[in-house]
């Protein structure tokens, strides 16, 4: 059995930056086990498989290289890219998931793609457990938490960058994940800056992360009194996020750029 996939770095104009991510496009679903173990075989921070509606609509599921993931911003992203460059004639596509519902994604006279997400923003917490502070090279200023991760929040964006993570005391955390972040300088072009870590669900840091800006966005659309936000993600890749803040939704939009187009051969089905 021969499949096609797609390799895309998600979040950004340029190959190498952003966040890679594989699409695979099949009739029907593949067995769980075969599509985790092919995502652990790419080893990117998600495989999207895509299944087609009989309404229309595309069906998607993300496994990262260790679980099936219940959201992935990203690989939404590189998903509608493959779709709106197969079927170039569409301006939108719906995209399904089990844990998030319908997401319609617009394609953009700029070469954006626009993605519309429940809005998902974070509760403050007053007892925030000790895995998280012992984490974490340095102490949050105050600590949120949605149904994806924790909301490490700092006074400024040189903490976050400068922070370093114990990932054995944050995988005690699981199946929550771990969210760094703070305003951007006065001087930058961006509104907040983020980082990601996942080690009990993908990896020690995630490049870019889309899923969490439908918390990340709103906590910080009320921080700054602006629903219109610029953010960055500051991994060692880098990406760039275009985000707008509703009362219940939030739409992110990017960019994205093929690195490869291949043929995967399985022998074992």
């Amino acid at each position: 059995m021969k499949l096609t996939v797609h390799f895309i770095d998600a979040f950004s104009k340029k190959q190498f930056q952003g966040n890679a991510a594989a699409v695979i496009i099949t009739e029907h679903w593949l067995a769980d086990d075969t599509m985790q173990a092919i995502a652990t075989e790419n080893n990117l921070s998600e495989t999207a498989f895509i299944v087609p509606l009989p309404d229309g609509r595309y069906h998607i599921r993300w496994f990262s290289p260790l679980t099936e993931i219940d959201f992935c911003g990203h690989a939404t992203l590189a998903s509608a890219f493959v779709l709106f460059q197969q079927f170039p004639h569409l301006a939108q596509v719906d995209i399904f998931a089990e844990a998030v519902g319908n997401m319609p994604v617009l394609a953009k006279s700029d070469g954006a793609i626009e993605m519309c997400f429940p809005n998902r923003a974070p509760e403050l917490l007053d007892d925030v457990p000790n895995s998280l502070l012992a984490g974490l090279s340095i102490a949050p200023a105050k600590v949120l938490r949605n149904q994806q991760a924790y909301f490490a929040v700092y006074a400024n964006q040189a903490d976050v960058i400068a922070l370093q993570t114990d990932n054995q005391a944050l995988m005690q955390l699981a199946p929550f994940d771990v969210v760094a972040t703070a305003a951007a300088d006065i001087e930058s072009e961006f509104d907040f800056v983020s980082r990601y870590f996942w080690p009990a669900n993908g990896s020690d840091e995630d490049p870019v992360t889309g899923s969490i800006h439908t918390g990340l966005a709103p906590f910080w659309a009320a921080q700054l009194d602006k629903p219109d936000l610029v953010a960055y993600q500051a991994s060692k890749r880098g990406g760039t996020l275009y985000c707008q803040v509703s009362e219940d939704k939030v739409t992110i939009s990017g960019y994205a750029v093929r690195y490869l187009t291949g043929e995967i051969e399985l022998t074992h089905l």
